[in-house]
């Protein structure tokens, strides 16, 4: 009873990158990111053996209430239309791959106003397990449960292997406990995401934090009392950026109650749309990828 949940975006990216750019359709435009998310989904779905997917998609980027609690959230990756940057070649590719998996009959999720990580955390902690999750984004290790069987498929390495994160795998590379990640992230930050975390605290003294204590809130708690337990150090760097931390737990946490549309998480039993999988199949010279995910998903 596997549920497969796919950040598309963090997938569709690396699938660009990891594919050569001379995988072209029959009129000459590259086809890269979408041959290669449909063979990377077809080696999960033979990998894992799911019978429920859905795959994850921002309905903003850069949520307005992120942006307002912090407005130099994902500032850095922003052009100047205020859209996020991507690779010229890639963008004509993206609505083919939704519009693909739209006919094949995948559920497509995407909610206004939050990440593909709320999403994806909503389904995860939600949703009875296993639970594993596709992403190259270490932000989603917070979603990751022993208890719920949450696992993070993590690209890391490329599109021909992957780690499985578990709450021991996050321990032993992180030394910290399996279930703190999300602490752990608020307080050592994410230059890629434009969040500096506790300014002063790298990596060593967020483990050490993220040992000590539950939440942000507990931290301050205790830097804020009169015997703190928090070596004097950290504790001046936590009240010298107290505004920071008051809002890093909203922040940085993904959301696990968005509002969903209902929709069937069944894998399909065939595509939803078998003339617009043809049309868009020939177009785009899409044979062998399609056939290659329609054989992982058994269908007759």
């Amino acid at each position: 009873m596997t549920l497969l949940l796919i950040d598309s975006a963090s997938l569709w990216y690396r699938v660009f990158y990891g594919m050569p750019d001379s995988l072209v359709s029959p009129t000459g435009e590259p086809v890269n990111a979408i041959r290669g998310f449909l063979d990377v989904t077809a080696r999960l779905i033979n990998s894992y053996s799911p019978n429920r997917i859905a795959l994850c998609l921002d309905g903003d980027w850069r949520p307005s209430w992120r942006v307002k609690l912090f407005p130099e959230y994902k500032n850095n990756r922003l052009e100047d239309d205020e859209s996020e940057e991507e690779p010229d070649t890639l963008t004509p590719q993206i609505p083919v791959i939704i519009d693909l998996f739209d006919a094949l009959g995948f559920p497509i999720l995407g909610v206004d106003d939050y990440e593909a990580d709320d999403v994806i955390a909503t389904l995860a902690l939600n949703q009875p397990g296993p639970v594993r999750v596709v992403t190259g984004d270490r932000d989603l290790f917070q979603v990751v449960s022993d208890k719920k069987d949450v696992k993070v498929i993590y690209l890391a390495k490329g599109i021909s292997s992957h780690d499985l994160v578990d709450e021991s795998w996050i321990a032993n590379k992180y030394q910290i406990p399996g279930d703190r990640y999300g602490l752990f992230a608020m307080i050592r930050g994410d230059p890629s995401d434009g969040l500096p975390g506790i300014r002063g605290i790298g990596e060593k003294g967020a483990a050490q934090l993220a040992n000590q204590f539950q939440s942000m809130d507990s931290i301050i708690a205790d830097v804020s009392s009169e015997s703190p337990r928090t070596p004097e150090k950290l504790s001046r760097k936590i009240l010298d950026d107290l505004n920071y931390a008051k809002k890093a737990t909203k922040l940085v946490s993904c959301v696990a109650d968005v509002r969903l549309p209902e929709v069937n998480l069944e894998i399909p039993s065939g595509p939803s749309d078998s003339q617009k999988l043809a049309l868009l199949e020939a177009e785009f010279g899409l044979k062998t990828s399609v056939q290659r995910l329609v054989s992982a998903l058994k269908w007759q």
